[in-house]
């Protein structure tokens, strides 16, 4: 694997949202885990070191629920081990009055132009689906110093008990992520590249086998992660890498293509 990201950390440890916070959905889960994490102090004294001695690359996510928090993150992270930055912007953001800033380009720019002064490290932005132009979320992301974005985030659901006629998820909805979402984030991938040629791109959504990940590079991704099927799969990463390996070892007219950039899009 090329690297690992890591859960999104916070200025102050998380408890997220109470129970339940996960559902089975056809093809897929919701869920509403609500960012739960032990904060960036403890992230960078026990989780970060313990990756990185075991000789891994380390994509760190970032949350934060105000520009601030953001900032604090970041700041505290400058110096650190981790190796890359993925900035979360689908937190509900207190500064936009519950909004997340990943919905808002003129808040994000203000927010990743922000960020960007606080540290030299390589710096993804994680785009919400949750919009109605992603290219334009994008754009700003980029023209604000991002230097590259991964998408997509999840997007919103729900699921009923329909003994009771209550949602199953005490948060009522939640973000809906594995195979279900595939086309959808595939479509994302492909929007974003065509506004966006240069900019290196990670999808994300529904990746759990080397043909799903080939797709992607199809559609104009430099990398993928693999999330949700790691759930079900602890093995799943290692697995589509290998066997994406095994599709490009098998036609390298293909591989010399996708090195190449030239794909039908």
């Amino acid at each position: 694997m090329g690297a690992i990201c890591t859960k999104g950390v916070s200025p102050e440890p998380w408890q997220g949202n109470p129970g339940p916070r996960t559902a089975e959905t056809p093809a897929g889960m919701v869920n509403s885990v609500g960012l739960q994490n032990p904060g960036v102090d403890h992230y960078l004294v026990d989780e970060l070191p313990k990756l990185k001695d075991l000789g891994a690359t380390v994509i760190t996510n970032v949350a934060g629920h105000s520009d601030d928090e953001y900032a604090e993150v970041v700041a505290k992270l400058a110096d650190s081990r981790a190796d890359m930055l993925e900035i979360n912007v689908s937190c509900p953001n207190v500064n936009h009055g519950g909004m997340s800033v990943g919905t808002d380009p003129e808040a994000l720019h203000r927010l990743i132009d922000r960020l960007r002064k606080i540290t030299s490290k390589p710096m993804i932005v994680k785009l919400s689906p949750n919009v109605t132009d992603i290219t334009t979320i994008a754009r700003a992301a980029v023209d604000a110093g991002a230097d590259a974005l991964s998408l997509i985030n999840t997007l919103v659901g729900m699921r009923i008990d329909i003994r009771t006629g209550e949602p199953i998820l005490s948060n009522r909805t939640g973000g809906v992520s594995g195979p279900a979402i595939f086309p959808i984030a595939l479509s994302y991938v492909w929007r974003v590249r065509q506004a966006l040629p240069d900019i290196p791109i990670i999808g994300i959504g529904g990746i759990d086998s080397g043909e799903k990940a080939l797709e992607y590079l199809y559609a104009g991704a430099n990398a993928v992660e693999v999330g949700a099927a790691a759930l079900y799969d602890p093995t799943a990463p290692l697995r589509v890498a290998r066997e994406l390996d095994d599709l490009l070892d098998s036609r390298p007219e293909l591989a010399a293509k996708l090195a190449a950039g030239e794909t039908w899009r």
